[in-house]
């Protein structure tokens, strides 16, 4: 038995909330976390809509019934990755958010003002993406989830030179426990990536006082 991989093309899903990329002062790509849809999770962030920020939530390319084990399908839900084959699947990602971000910034030039922010499962996501990827950012926040420990963060130092790197973490999150995020703490130091952590009262949940501290 042998293993291949061939490129085929297919359509992605994404949604958008506020002005037109070129017109708006800020542009936000949010990346949900896993048995997440793009549309309701870009519902949380409404509290960013003031008209100067358009929002883009890109939708994961797996989408998988939750509650399949229990012969309930009446929730789907959308990962960016599993184990399986997971290279390829992060190449396929990069490639896709690097598409879609040429795409929505298309005739806005050198306006700067993009911020990146990943939830739970997107975190790693939107750290490879800006890693690995050709976009830039001027803000990565990594809310609720960990910096892939997988990622080589010397050459990730080298992409993210001019990128705010924020970790937002719930006092009562179950997946970025303290010890966790002093881990990620201690790896970013120890590369010489700065950063910024923003804490607060909450669990695993984005919420809004939290999102307008991280834009203002």
């Amino acid at each position: 038995m042998q293993e291949h991989h061939f490129t085929t093309s297919r359509s992605a899903r994404y949604y958008t909330l506020g002005p037109d990329a070129a017109a708006a002062g800020e542009v936000w790509f949010l990346l949900h976390g896993y048995g997440q849809l793009a549309a309701r999770f870009l519902g949380a962030f409404q509290s960013l809509d003031d008209g100067t920020r358009c929002l883009v939530a890109p939708e994961a390319l797996s989408r998988f019934y939750i509650g399949e084990a229990t012969g309930r399908h009446d929730k789907v839900g959308a990962s960016w990755m599993t184990r399986e084959d997971r290279l390829t699947d992060i190449a396929d990602y990069v490639r896709y958010l690097d598409a879609l971000y040429g795409d929505v910034l298309r005739g806005r030039g050198d306006a700067g003002g993009v911020n990146v922010l990943g939830f739970s499962q997107g975190t790693a996501t939107a750290a490879r993406w800006l890693a690995l990827g050709s976009a830039r950012a001027d803000q990565l926040i990594l809310y609720g989830g960990e910096v892939p420990p997988d990622l080589d963060l010397a050459a990730a130092r080298q992409r993210w030179g001019r990128t705010e790197l924020i970790l937002a973490a719930g006092s009562h999150d179950a997946y970025i426990t303290p010890k966790i995020l002093a881990r990620d703490e201690e790896r970013l130091r120890s590369h010489g990536i700065e950063y910024r952590v923003e804490r607060f009262e909450g669990g695993h949940e984005v919420l809004p006082e939290v999102l307008r501290r991280i834009a203002e």
